[in-house]
């Protein structure tokens, strides 16, 4: 297979079948025999749907009507990308992309694919700046999210535009029971490896260039794991204090259940529950690797019935399903796949959770409510609705060196600030 007529498939099933790329991407990957091959694919698929607005925007100035076969349609895209961004001879470019119409078995596609690029290259500086006079082309976000960024963040929509547009850094957490970051640092340093530790996150390292973890010194023993600095924040919030019940609520993949165990080795029991039995495979599998343990549990956390055993936690952490508008950099696919309706249905399946989980928290306990989205409705809003309708709880500060939402509860770290995720945070006491 063809890395370009790879990418172009992936690309059908998330524009056409509305399927994420993380779900699409690693079968078409498979057929690559090369590891330059699936770097290039990989590449590619990320970076059109990165400017996909963009780049569908100058399609249409190129030809009349898009084509109605989804591959040529993506093939042309994955064109455009490389011929604007991608360090790779206009040249080269456009014959491995005509090229990959006979892999695609579309050889009579080879014509059109070569027109199209070619009159880009042409005329490229006018297209460009008449694409860009459409916003939603200039941002490559669609007009729904960037209403939303400019009613949420008057002052920063722009530069949280910019940051959901770049590429993400690698962050790795280093597992506390096995040794310190500095420690963790030094053998980085010892491999030839790049890196940071920042003073906001005591256990996060940020590397200068990404790469497989089967490079990263210790990986498979349990040294390290990969995680944004941001998503390590719900730990530390969380505070869990020895002989405390804590409770991971959608807990999948598990990278913040393993933090806590981390850097609290004394809980009584950690317990995590999701809905998805086949994503809880996940957090044991990541368990195994650290050498933690936990207690997991299948079950819809809005029905703690079916799961839960009757003894109170101390600790709650309720990482919500969200529309993920604060890692959009690292999941591009979010502007093709969310909307503004789905971002509704998302806000009441959060305020159940909220109603549903509470109950369950220990008198004087501590929740944390988390989302890596940078939607009010979903956040602030969220959770001043529920502070609204429950006496007993109260919202205790962040003292943190980002942002509070304005005159409202918790705290937020936009897309790109301290090189980390977009994500937003509240800690609820129960009184």
């Amino acid at each position: 297979m063809n890395p370009r007529a790879a990418a172009a498939k992936a690309l059908t099933q998330v524009l056409q079948r509305k399927q994420p790329l993380s779900h699409v991407l690693p079968a078409q990957l498979a057929k690559l025999h090369l590891p330059r091959e699936r770097a290039l694919a990989q590449e590619l698929c990320y970076g059109a749907l990165r400017w996909y607005f963009r780049l569908e925007t100058l399609l249409g100035k190129l030809i009349k009507e898009a084509p109605k076969d989804r591959d040529l349609h993506g093939l042309l895209l994955i064109g455009l990308y490389q011929l604007i961004y991608l360090n790779i001879p206009a040249h080269s470019a456009v014959d491995e992309t005509v090229n990959a119409c006979g892999a695609l078995h579309k050889p009579w596609a080879k014509g059109l694919v070569n027109a199209v690029l070619r009159n880009y290259l042409r005329e490229a500086a006018r297209l460009l700046a008449e694409a860009d006079h459409k916003e939603t082309a200039r941002y490559s976000h669609p007009a729904w999210l960037l209403g939303s960024l400019k009613q949420a963040w008057p002052h920063d929509w722009q530069a949280v535009a910019a940051a959901n547009n770049t590429h993400a850094p690698m962050w790795l957490r280093v597992n506390a029971r096995r040794m310190t970051r500095d420690d963790y640092l030094q053998k980085l340093a010892a491999a030839g490896i790049a890196a940071e530790g920042p003073l906001h996150s005591p256990h996060a390292v940020r590397l200068e260039k990404p790469l497989a973890v089967e490079y990263l010194p210790g990986f498979a023993e349990g040294w390290v794991s990969v995680q944004d600095a941001a998503a390590q924040q719900a730990a530390y919030l969380l505070d869990a204090q020895p002989g405390q019940r804590v409770l991971d609520a959608c807990a999948a993949p598990g990278g913040k259940a393993c933090h806590i165990l981390e850097v609290q080795p004394a809980l009584l029991e950690l317990q995590a529950v999701d809905s998805d039995a086949a994503r809880l495979t996940r957090v044991q599998e990541n368990l195994t690797r650290l050498g933690l343990k936990g207690r997991l549990l299948t079950g819809d956390a809005g029905s703690p019935r079916s799961w839960w055993d009757g003894k109170p936690y101390e600790r709650i952490l309720l990482d919500a399903p969200c529309s993920g508008s604060g890692v959009i950099r690292r999941h591009p696919d979010i502007k093709l796949l969310k909307s503004a309706v789905g971002v509704a249905a998302l806000a009441a399946q959060q305020a159940r959770l909220l109603a549903a989980l509470w109950p369950l928290l220990k008198n004087g306990g501590i929740m944390v409510y988390a989302t890596c989205s940078v939607l009010p409705q979903e956040n602030e809003q969220q959770v001043q609705t529920f502070l609204d309708a429950h006496p007993d709880a109260a919202e205790e500060s962040i003292a943190w060196p980002w942002r509070a939402a304005a005159n409202t509860p918790g705290a937020y770290i936009l897309p790109g600030e301290q090189e980390m995720d977009g994500f937003y945070y509240a800690k609820l006491r129960k009184q």
